[in-house]
């Protein structure tokens, strides 16, 4: 069984909407794009790395077309790599709607989304979802991913699409690595799937571990 990982980039409020510009997802959100101002070449680098390893796509349909009007073009230039990477894997796309599938590669998952995925994750050793917010919504609270790699940037919008919404369930993470910030105040937070729901104690009990 191959990996689901989960890549996403969060305000300090965990609004996940429209990290990428202004026409991303611009429905009663004005801060569209917000993630550019804070970019910079350590974050940047991290980014790229989380790719390592990655054979096949999974993404949301508003996504998708994001990255189907983009990559196919990018053959000669600083994201050479990456255009490489996304041309040459599979792409899988959830949507309810008839998406253009003209990219190279691209298939559209059936009506059954979580059976859908299993078999995906069956199929590769590594499926990178990344962002896809309603997508990711649904794998979190299914619990059906591996590792989230989330980077929350410094700011606070106070709108717009949260990373966890309403319909959220109890989950427990562990961290697989140190925390690591960018210059900018970004920071890259890598946790893994763990078993279980959280537990509640008492900060006073007498029985507590002393720090």
């Amino acid at each position: 069984m191959g990996m689901i990982d989960i890549e996403l980039f969060a305000t300090l409020d965990l609004v996940g909407q429209a990290p990428g510009g202004p026409d991303e997802d611009p429905v009663d959100f004005p801060f569209g794009g917000w993630q550019a101002p804070l970019m910079d070449e350590v974050t940047g680098a991290q980014v790229g790395d989380a790719y390592e390893g990655t054979d096949a796509l999974l993404l949301g349909r508003r996504t998708y077309d994001i990255f189907a009007a983009y990559w196919p073009y990018q053959g000669d230039g600083e994201d050479n790599a990456i255009a490489t990477l996304f041309n040459s894997i599979p792409k899988y796309v959830a949507s309810r709607g008839r998406p253009d599938l003209s990219w190279a590669g691209s298939t559209q998952l059936g009506p059954d989304l979580v059976d859908a995925v299993r078999e995906i994750r069956d199929r590769h050793e590594h499926v990178k979802v990344v962002g896809s917010l309603n997508l990711v919504q649904t794998l979190l609270r299914e619990k059906l991913f591996d590792r989230l790699d989330l980077w929350v940037y410094p700011i606070v919008l106070g709108v717009g699409k949260k990373v966890f919404d309403d319909g959220a369930v109890p989950t427990n993470l562990t961290l697989l690595e140190p925390p690591a910030a960018g210059p900018k105040g970004a920071v890259r937070l890598r946790y893994g799937l763990a078993d279980g729901t959280p537990e509640t104690g008492d900060m006073g009990a007498p029985d507590r571990d002393e720090p």
